[in-house]
């Protein structure tokens, strides 16, 4: 038996950006499905959604697609609604939406940026949330994941994405410490310098040399001077959902080859 068998997990952002290595969302909806979970896979992108499926399909794992856009409430309930129409619960909820997209300086930070990244990033943690406690509260068990970063206490030049994962966090200690009397477990991972499509690919598109930027990136990890992947995210985030980790709320996981450890 696998470590999540028989569980209902939904991931949230399961799609992924288009690149030549795989998203922290696509590797955990995998992984997951490796260790026996039905895995609903939840992305604003159809396409994306339907390949991370095909491919827990091509393993023999088994889950279905959703189309949301997680910023809109009415989607959240949706998600949550259709979750429990198919499955008949929710055991797992893996939030893995974040975006850094118009980030700037602290007096050059736009408004709409600002509400953008903060919409993404917590707002819709929040609302999904709000819909799938209740069930997990009624079925006296469930655990909630959100994906983080290491920049929310990492010198970093993003001030709208640290200071939204930074309030990310909060958020996942105050669900964890509200919802620990009804068997209901949340914590955070905070991925630090990954090779993911997300992380290279913004810098490729920019103009910067793609060989450059992974080597940069490579140098300022401790741990082998080498960046993590996707796969290293997707299990944290398994050991979290699992049984192994059933006395373990409110707690931060970075997942960074040491980084946050250099910090002081």
């Amino acid at each position: 038996m696998g470590r999540l068998t028989e569980k209902i997990a939904i991931v949230v952002g399961a799609g992924q950006t288009p690149g030549a290595t795989i998203g922290n969302g696509r590797a955990t909806a995998l992984r997951f499905a490796q260790e026996g979970a039905t895995v609903l896979c939840v992305d604003l992108s159809e396409t994306s959604a339907q390949e991370t499926l095909a491919m827990i399909e091509a393993e023999g794992g088994s889950g279905s697609i959703l189309v949301a856009d997680v910023t809109r409430e009415d989607d959240c309930r949706m998600l949550v609604d259709t979750c429990v129409e198919r499955y008949g619960r929710i055991d797992i909820l893996h939030n893995n939406v974040g975006i850094g997209r118009g980030d700037r300086g602290v007096t050059s930070m736009t408004e709409d940026a600002w509400e953008d990244i903060f919409t993404t990033n917590v707002k819709s943690v929040m609302l999904i949330c709000k819909h799938a406690v209740p069930v997990m509260r009624e079925q006296g068990f469930g655990v909630i994941t959100n994906i983080s970063s290491v920049a929310a206490v990492c010198s970093v030049g993003l001030v709208a994405y640290k200071s939204s994962k930074a309030a990310l966090n909060a958020y996942t200690h105050a669900l964890a410490t509200a919802n620990a009397k009804y068997g209901v477990r949340a914590n955070v991972i905070s991925p630090g310098l990954m090779n993911t499509p997300m992380a290279i690919e913004g810098n490729v598109a920019a103009g910067r040399d793609r060989d450059t930027v992974i080597a940069q990136r490579d140098a300022r990890v401790p741990l082998g001077a080498r960046m993590g992947s996707a796969w290293d995210v997707a299990n944290a985030a398994l050991f979290l959902a699992s049984a192994e980790a059933g006395f373990i709320t409110g707690v931060n996981l970075p997942v960074d080859g040491g980084q946050t450890a250099r910090i002081g």
